[in-house]
């Protein structure tokens, strides 16, 4: 028996016909393969209590069964009534509906998990869907449990009418309570997904999944192609576009879709219980296998040439943001997007792993050949990177979880398309929102310091330097161009501007600096990396004593006394009387 593959035509047949490559594939291997073409990668659609028994572990699944009656509330009729076709849908799915509600584990996570079914008239969103997704997230609210949406639908269901479209709101709004409640959800978009699922519950989550080569948006392209008479370009709503645009965090496989949501869902654990007295916070040496790393007396570092420091921190060989990613945490799922249509290269970020405990990490990123750089735009961040970081700074608020800064970067990139996309006002937000996140923060730079551009990602706890990285509020060269009208005088601007790391200790701008082996860091990654781990462990540990309101009084505290008059000590000493 020969068959081609339809929405949720995925019986174990003796050959089936792929519908992309059109090649003929035996129906077991299929099966083994989770229904993805051998051949061409083609994902083909799955029923939804397959993808449950695909995603979660053995032995934790929990079908929720809720009362589904016949719903007819228009007396629709088109070429047959709207209830012979929800009878008809029944009988030829075995569904009651087009979603399916359970709860169970992946690799040992809880979750509850919503699955919808294209075959169950188009998965469309009709009152009795609404419902369902609305009680997942009840259910994830009551039990402070992440919430996993599958999705896969033709948009709101025609034959409810506007009852249908209020399950958008419906469902938007107990999405906006996990919000409000600090409960972690994802969702995984499935080919296709438009209309009211697209523009409610499908992009309202934390984070965003994609299978490959999956379509999502808010009009189908054919509605777009008749209303609007435009030639839509090749590979338009695919997983693949909204990537490039920003507007989810990854395209995942389906082999790889388990280990990656238990990643992900790792960072919805509940966090360890956090004391709300003062606590421990003061930076300290040998804790934690740091003091030998760290110095915080500028009398113990040498003074050296500034620019030389430049050139150091400079090099090509220099570690990144993405090599300290992979040496010093234990785990790292990128996220991608600012959701409102780019993606900056130039800044990196998702969800880690170090010492145990689930961090929020954001970093900027150069790299190390002319292509790398290119591609990462010289490690300048446009306003869609600093909108991406501030995506990511508010996900580690709302779910309690740590946040560590790497900087390294020129400075914000100074384009005529940055300027109108609102770069200064994407910096001044990200600094607003670093100064009143109320959750630990560690920032490190580890290279290049570059005035406001790097600051964005700096108010933070704890700022700690490498030993050959400068920090300064415009770069050498810039400085000798304006006040001497030469850029030939940018060592002498580097001197004035007292932008290496013995200075930035000694003006009290970070509070230790993690010294680099003899010829620099760019010599051993690997000992670098040990170096700073050792320091974002012990200062995560120290932080976490600290009740989030004191976390920002602190830090408020700490940059309101920058300049002040009366002195930093004394203006330390006066927020301290206060509270």
């Amino acid at each position: 028996m020969t068959q081609t593959l339809r929405p949720g035509a995925v019986e174990d047949t003796e050959w089936s016909l792929c519908p992309v490559c059109r090649g003929m594939v035996y129906g077991k291997r299929l099966s083994r393969n989770l229904h993805v073409c051998p051949d061409c990668g083609a994902h083909c659609p799955i029923p939804a209590h397959e993808r449950i028994a695909q995603l979660l572990d053995d032995g934790s699944i929990e079908l929720c069964e809720l009362a589904t009656p016949e719903h007819d509330p228009l007396g629709f009729v088109d070429t047959k009534p709207y209830p012979h076709r929800l009878r008809a849908a029944r009988q030829s799915t075995g569904l009651d509906e087009a979603a399916v509600l359970a709860t169970g584990s992946i690799e040992g996570n809880p979750v509850v998990v919503v699955v919808m079914d294209f075959r169950f008239l188009g998965g469309s969103l009709g009152s009795a869907v609404g419902e369902l997704i609305t009680s997942a997230a009840e259910t994830a609210l009551r039990e402070r449990t992440p919430l996993l949406l599958v999705t896969a639908s033709g948009g709101a269901r025609m034959q409810e009418g506007l009852l249908s479209l209020m399950q958008m709101v419906k469902t938007s709004q107990a999405l906006g309570q996990l919000d409000e409640a600090g409960v972690l959800t994802v969702s995984v978009v499935t080919d296709p997904t438009y209309g009211g699922v697209a523009a409610s519950f499908a992009t309202l989550c934390d984070v965003i999944l994609a299978e490959p080569k999956a379509r999502l948006g808010f009009a189908g392209p054919r509605v777009i192609e008749q209303t609007t008479r435009q030639v839509l370009p090749a590979g338009f709503q695919t997983a693949e576009f909204l990537l490039e645009h920003g507007l989810i965090d990854a395209i995942c496989p389906r082999g790889a879709l388990r280990p990656t949501l238990a990643r992900v869902l790792s960072l919805g654990a509940r966090p360890r219980q956090r004391t709300g007295g003062s606590g421990a916070g003061a930076p300290g040496d040998g804790a934690g296998g740091a003091g030998g790393a760290v110095v915080r007396d500028p009398a113990r570092l040498p003074e050296r040439d500034a620019w030389q420091v430049v050139k150091l921190a400079r090099h090509l060989q220099r570690p990144t943001t993405m090599d300290y990613l992979s040496r010093i945490f234990e785990s790292f799922e990128e996220l991608h997007g600012d959701r409102i249509g780019g993606d900056c290269g130039a800044i990196v970020g998702g969800i880690a792993t170090i010492g145990g405990r689930s961090v929020i990490v954001i970093g900027q990123q150069k790299g190390h050949s002319i292509g790398e750089l290119v591609a990462r735009n010289y490690g300048m961040p446009r306003p869609s990177g600093y909108r991406k970081a501030a995506r990511l700074m508010r996900l580690a608020g709302k779910l309690r979880a740590p946040l560590v800064t790497f900087i390294d970067t020129p400075g914000a990139y100074p384009g005529i398309q940055a300027e109108e996309q609102g770069q200064a006002i994407a910096i001044a937000q990200s600094i607003r929102l670093m100064a009143r996140l109320d959750v630990p923060i560690i920032s490190v730079v580890i290279g290049e310091g570059g005035s406001g551009g790097a600051l964005a990602l700096a108010v933070a706890d704890q700022v700690f330097a490498c030993s050959n990285a400068v920090y300064s509020v415009i770069s050498p060269e810039g400085c000798a161009a304006i006040l001497w009208k030469d850029s030939a005088m940018a060592p002498a601007a580097a001197a004035a501007l007292r932008i290496e790391a013995r200075e930035l200790l000694r003006l009290g701008i970070v509070d230790g600096v993690v010294i680099e082996p003899p010829e620099g860091a760019h010599t051993d990654h690997l000992v670098m990396a040990e170096r700073l781990r050792a320091v974002i462990v012990q200062g995560l540990e120290e932080l976490s004593a600290v009740a989030p309101a004191e976390l920002v009084a602190r830090r408020h505290a700490r940059f309101r006394a920058y300049g002040a008059a009366a002195g930093p000590s004394d203006v330390l000493a006066s927020g301290e009387q206060q509270r």
